[in-house]
């Protein structure tokens, strides 16, 4: 307004302004102050003056203060708002178009880019102007300027989409829309980061915004802050790796790359460390092969957007694949054995396992196949016993990949796992065919899985196994030599597949093991292991990609769910960056399906260079916070008001001592002291509200949404704070070692507070203190009813006898439990599935660890019963009783430092702990532990 970020939401009440001069006159003019006189006729007489009293003038000073305090009241009626500093479209009539950038890396400050879009379309509302709104990420169509009412509406409907913007596909769209519109205001709300293909459409832009006369403002930040992972993890070596991108330095120099498996549970965390000028680092896991294949998804810690999720099929597995050699123990040397390089190309990118000790090729390949490998790689193996022999035809038959090489002796056996018939016997009748000049490799059709790799002209191979002629052959060919021989068939047997290499796995026959072609070829051929890989029936051919649905998808801010409307299917080798038609997510089956991710492999963030958009404004996304002056206007309007009373008060001499002398030395105070009040209520903050703190607040809607251990307030300060310092820590520990992340504990009063709200209740004895009214006894034995969880700490086991009178604590306990109908009670056994509930302990210390803990009775093993390692009743135990001082143990101070010594060392304070989560785990969770399904997995971590 007039040059000034100053608007008001009702300019029509500044009209009122106009009447302050009318004002000014009218408060001009008081009545002179009546006077008092004594009802004697004579003093009355004698005080009458002779004079005519004229009316006296309002002072100046406090004429102003009463015009001052009737412009606050209508300038706050007028209702003004403060935009300071922040830089947008110009002000004017013309229409205002606003673009909108919501691709994958918008999502990390998609509140700051609403806002701004917010600013501009209520700006535009402000001034009258129609405004026009264009999402960058979404699909292009024809648009045209509505009221900034229908745009807010649009805005508010707009979300960051899972893939990359395509500005340039707008950019017709735009030019059509300033024809129609020349003159317009063009703000753009950019991510900094540029697209595929969008180099030139910042030129583009300031090429059409220039031909028709419309001015460009950019509101960006500073540093783009969005942080992305590569779209398929590399694996080097023996550890899973990623690369976490950003198109420039900004400031986000250090963060934390999850993995998590297919319900969302993590598995693994490694930390990643961008140098100052660098836009991407590598991340590294270092996993057991099990838990490697487990990982469904990596993600970025706390950014919230598709482009920072990673999401992996079976293709991004590391398959396990067993090496066995069929020569002898002397020929298994490095650099001679073929096992040697087949290790070597197939370390990159799966586990290569080998036998142990100096067994046979029967024994080695047992071994192997015990070991559940995926892929089962023979090197010059010939005739296999019968029992080998049915156990590698199980082995395919049930999906498992046989991969086989030449050698003199398979060239010698006569087993049938191979994919075609060989010629057997000596050279003469080309069993093992040799040439002077070696041959080399042909171009790789269009249908072998080794499409799209190119066989160096060097590659050379001397000597290889034919295979007979027959029908079926160019249909299980997957390479061959310039001359049409088959140098690589395959066959599909069962649920499983059978590979050939018709050359040795070593130099001998071939250059081939030498080459990098080898290691792509192996690549291949084991990614088709498992379930996804993809044969027609009987034939070594992969079949025709088939079309898979998209099953769930990543929305723009990284969360999985249902597929959008406008999903299609992709086929089953799509390995593309994900679209509009095609969101990231898995698609197809669970197994075997594919997973398609925000960013294909390769792809870069990089940072969108706008110095071709000649002549635009620039601006900070961040912007500046509009102010809302009514509240200070009114509140100034107050004061005044509040100024004028005393004034007048003082002037009427309502204020006003006694004595002439005194009146002089009082009329500076009391001028002073309203001034100060007005000044006091003008400057002052609002009074800052006592916020108490969650924990106090037992019955708040906090304790009803987030799970929190309670303890009782037994009235002893020192116990109640080791109550609540141990329960803190116990929380700690929870949080970090388990799934559940409780909230701050919290302080009960059994008679006043409500209990159903948390699941475990601690209650230390006191001995010295009043026992718990009648009120408070009947609540705890409808939460114990209810299925809640009370433990009673005598905090005794130092001074209790086994048979010995009881302890204070103990007579205190009883008598409290005297009116409760409290279950039969046994000292923890040892296959309780309290022992077993997340950690196997065998005891419950706390401070101390000679006590005894008390749990409800469970029914006994029944004789010839199957046995199970945890045993449980049909609900959890409602009560448990020690006398270790548990919560002394657990108790730790601000910097994790514990707070209490325990009587042994520090063993038994972690013992504390693992106890204290079993018993948490125990509570929320019940006795799942104790199912048949969980019977394997405890028998393996009890070693037996």
């Amino acid at each position: 307004m007039f040059g000034v970020p100053l608007t008001f939401a009702a300019p029509l009440a500044l009209a009122a302004l106009v009447a302050l001069p009318v004002l000014w006159v009218l408060l001009r003019v008081t009545p002179p102050r009546p006077q008092r006189i004594h009802f004697p006729p004579l003093a009355l007489v004698a005080d009458l003056l002779p004079k005519r009293e004229t009316p006296a003038r309002t002072p100046p000073w406090l004429l102003i203060l009463r015009i001052l305090a009737a412009a606050c009241l209508i300038l706050a009626v007028a209702g003004p708002v403060w935009n300071p500093g922040g830089i947008g479209a110009a002000s004017g009539r013309n229409p205002l178009l606003v673009i909108l950038d919501n691709g994958v890396v918008s999502a990390v400050d998609w509140r700051d880019r609403l806002r701004a879009a917010t600013d501009e379309i209520e700006a535009a509302a402000r001034d009258g102007r129609p405004v026009a709104l264009v999402a960058s990420a979404d699909a292009p169509a024809p648009f045209e300027a509505r009221p900034p009412a229908a745009a807010l509406e649009r805005l508010r409907a707009i979300k960051p989409r899972p893939h990359l913007g395509d500005r340039a596909a707008h950019l017709a769209s735009i030019g059509t829309f300033l024809e129609r519109m020349p003159g317009a205001s063009i703000v753009w709300i950019s991510d900094g980061v540029r697209g595929a293909g969008e180099a030139d459409v910042p030129k583009s832009l300031g090429e059409l915004a220039g031909r028709h006369g419309s001015a460009v403002t950019v509101l960006k930040a500073e540093r783009s802050p969005a942080l992305a992972l590569e779209g398929s993890p590399v694996q080097p070596g023996e550890k899973l790796a990623a690369q976490v991108l950003r198109a420039e330095a900004n400031g986000r120099d250090t963060g934390l790359v999850r993995a998590l498996d297919q319900k969302g549970l993590p598995l693994a965390e490694s930390r990643f460390t961008l140098q100052p000028d660098a836009r991407e680092t590598t991340v590294t896991f270092d996993l057991p092969v099990e838990l490697r294949n487990a990982i469904a998804r990596l993600e970025i810690e706390g950014e919230h957007s598709a482009g920072a999720v990673v999401l992996m099929d079976e293709r991004g597995k590391r398959r396990r694949v067993g090496l066995v050699f069929g020569g002898t123990l002397d020929q298994a040397q490095p650099l001679l054995a073929p096992t040697y390089y087949l290790a070597k190309a197939l370390t990159p990118f799966a586990d290569v396992q080998q036998p142990r000790g100096g067994q046979g090729t029967a024994e080695s390949i047992g071994q192997m196949l015990d070991n559940q490998v995926s892929v089962l790689a023979l090197a010059d193996v010939g005739a296999l016993d019968e029992r080998t022999l049915a156990r590698v035809e199980q082995f395919v038959d049930e999906g498992g990949l046989l991969l086989r090489f030449a050698g003199p002796r398979l060239a010698a056996g006569n087993d049938p796992l191979v994919p075609v018939r060989l010629r057997r016997g000596g050279r003469s009748l080309g069993g093992t065919l040799s040439w002077d000049r070696p041959r080399t490799l042909a171009a790789f059709g269009s249908e072998s899985p080794f499409a799209g790799l190119n066989p160096p002209a060097d590659i050379g191979v001397r000597r290889q196994i034919l295979a007979e002629p027959d029908g079926d052959l160019p249909g299980k060919t997957w390479a061959a030599l310039q001359d049409g021989t088959p140098i690589v068939t395959a066959e599909k047997r069962g649920q499983g597949l059978v590979v050939l290499f018709h050359v040795t796995a070593d130099t001998t026959w071939s250059n081939l093991p030498l080459s990098g072609l080898f290691v792509d070829m192996l690549r291949r051929v084991v990614g088709l292991a498992g379930p996804s890989a993809k044969l027609s029936q009987g034939e070594g051919r992969p079949a025709k990609a088939a079309l898979l649905a998209p099953r769930l998808t990543l929305d723009g801010f990284g969360a999985l769910g249902s597929p959008p409307a406008g999903a299609t299917a992709v086929p089953a080798d799509f390995a593309d960056r994900a679209g509009p038609d095609h969101p990231p997510g898995f698609y197809g089956a669970a197994e075997g399906g594919i997973a398609v991710n925000a960013l294909a492999p390769g792809d870069r963030l990089e940072p969108l260079d706008l110095s071709a958009l000649a002549g635009a404004r620039m601006g900070s996304l961040a912007g500046a916070e509009t102010l809302d002056l009514r509240a200070l206007l009114f509140s100034l309007a107050l004061a005044l008001l509040a100024l004028d009373t005393l004034a007048g008060l003082w002037l009427g001499g309502f204020l006003r001592p006694s004595g002439r002398a005194a009146r002089g030395r009082a009329a500076p105070a009391a001028l002073l002291l309203p001034v100060l009040v007005g000044a006091a209520l003008v400057l002052a903050p609002p009074p800052a509200r006592a916020q108490e703190p969650a924990a106090n607040r037992p019955n708040g809607i906090e304790s009803a949404l987030n799970t929190r251990l309670a303890f009782i307030v037994t009235g002893d300060a020192a116990t109640d704070a080791a109550s609540r310092a141990g329960l803190s820590g116990l929380s700690q520990m929870l949080a970090a070692r388990t799934a559940l992340e409780p909230g701050e504990p919290v302080g009960l009063d059994p008679a006043k507070d409500e209990l159903a709200f948390y699941p475990l209740i601690y209650w230390p004895i006191v001995a010295g203190r009043p026992q718990p009214s009648e009120a408070a006894i009947r609540k705890i034995d409808a939460f114990m009813r209810n299925g809640g969880t009370v433990i009673f700490d005598t905090r005794d086991a130092q001074t209790a006898r086994a048979n010995g009178p009881p302890t204070p604590e103990t007579a205190y306990l009883r008598k409290m439990l005297a009116t409760l109908e409290v279950p039969e009670l046994e000292p923890v056994p040892p296959d309780h599935v309290l022992t077993k509930a997340f950690y196997l302990v065998d005891a419950f210390p706390g401070r101390l660890s000679s006590g005894q803990t008390w749990v409800e009775t469970i029914p006994p093993a029944t004789d010839g019963g199957e046995r199970r390692p945890a045993r449980a009743g049909d609900g959890v135990t409602p009560i448990i009783i020690t006398g270790n001082d548990l919560a002394a143990a657990w108790a730790l101070g601000r910097n994790g430092e514990p707070l209490y010594p325990v009587s042994g060392d520090q063993r038994q304070r972690e013992m504390a702990f693992r106890g204290g989560v079993n018993i948490v785990i125990y509570t929320l969770t019940g006795n799942y532990k104790a199912d048949q399904v969980h019977v394997p997995a405890l028998l393996e971590r009890l070693g037996q």
